[in-house]
């Protein structure tokens, strides 16, 4: 079953822009990681970057956890937050059509 996972990422003051390019530098890694469904970033009105992620199954989920690409992604992103990430793992509701009502 596949798990879907946010993560809401806090600049450190004046450091959005070069957060997002540390992102752009090494989600790419993410991509190529066996059973990477979609890993992308959003602005949040908030001033928060929200990364929203689907992987095919927790064992990809967990691998992609201790993978290369997540250890360049924290060495890359370290200076640039105020504090942890709050991530949150989740499971797909089917509701109403399986086109429109799951991630």
């Amino acid at each position: 079953m596949p798990v879907v996972v946010t993560a809401v990422f806090h600049p450190a003051p004046g450091q959005k822009d070069a957060l997002v390019e540390a992102f752009r530098s090494t989600i790419p890694g993410v991509h190529a990681e066996p059973g990477c469904l979609l890993y992308a970033i959003h602005d949040a009105e908030d001033g928060t970057i929200t990364m929203i992620e689907k992987w095919e199954s927790v064992a990809d989920l967990d691998a992609h956890g201790s993978g290369e690409a997540v250890v360049a992604l924290q060495a890359a992103t370290k200076d640039l937050l105020a504090g942890p990430a709050t991530v949150v793992r989740m499971t797909p509701v089917p509701v109403g059509d399986a086109a429109l009502g799951e991630l």
